[in-house]
């Protein structure tokens, strides 16, 4: 008898062969529209590639830019010590302009005697002798101030022949310009014998002759404060000649004005 061999094994799922794969392996791709995939892509590939030159091109710039603050500095450096010098210059002629003002100054106050006296002679009238002229010291107008005028002022003595001739003397006095009119005053005005010229003797017969009487003055005046620049045609007329042409060469270099 035949039998029969049936195997129903292979008839199961499990035991059923799976079909060959052909090609490979099969990717499951989505279809459809893919810019956005591209353009992520091209963000995720170009982003990091943008940032890299912007860091370099950034590094670049600070590099130059701080040379250029030190190139700046350097200069600024410089520029302070030729500041520095330049200021030191100002002072220097500042001091300089001072000292040669404050010179020109006292130079431009100076009174010369000579001229001083020829302007009394010319002034002075017939019938007044003047007996002694001194210089009087300046007076400051208050405690620990400089006097308004360092020059100081004359004290004049005499005799006159008649208080007339003392006021002529006076009104002449003040005409100077070398004084100041309105503090040229008469101090002291008094009749006093007339002195016995040296060498005279009285009468040896016991008549005694009584001299005439004059006027003992005493005129005080402050002198002008005019800077001698501005006198030189009085100064001219009374012959300081030097002095006039020490004042010119002055003008010429622009320290005092014509």
């Amino acid at each position: 008898m035949y039998s029969l061999d049936v195997n129903f094994l292979k008839d199961r799922p499990a035991y059923q062969k799976k079909p060959e794969r052909k090609g490979g392996i099969s990717l499951n791709l989505p279809t459809g529209n893919l810019t956005p995939v591209y353009i992520g892509v091209a963000v995720g590939v170009g982003l990091p590639a943008v940032l890299g030159v912007a860091w370099w091109l950034l590094q670049g710039k600070i590099v130059e830019l701080n040379g250029q603050i030190a190139q700046l500095d350097q200069e600024s450096k410089r520029l302070d010590t030729e500041i520095g010098n330049i200021n030191k210059i100002k002072a220097e002629t500042s001091a300089i302009k001072g000292e040669t003002q404050a010179l020109v100054t006292v130079f431009d106050q100076i009174r010369p005697w000579s001229a001083m006296l020829q302007d009394l002679r010319d002034r002075i009238p017939a019938a007044v002798q003047i007996e002694t002229i001194k210089q009087t010291p300046p007076v400051a107008v208050a405690a620990g101030q400089p006097p308004n005028n360092p020059a100081g002022g004359l004290e004049i003595t005499g005799l006159a022949r008649s208080f007339n001739d003392v006021n002529d003397f006076l009104l002449s006095l003040q005409q100077s310009r070398f004084l100041k009119s309105t503090e040229s005053r008469i101090m002291t005005a008094a009749l006093v014998d007339a002195p016995i010229p040296p060498g005279t003797e009285q009468p040896t017969n016991g008549v005694i002759i009584k001299p005439p009487q004059v006027v003992k003055y005493t005129i005080q005046s402050t002198m002008s404060d005019v800077p001698a620049s501005e006198l030189i045609r009085e100064l001219e007329k009374k012959g300081t000649v030097g002095l006039v042409t020490r004042i010119r060469s002055i003008q010429q270099t622009g320290v005092i004005s014509k």
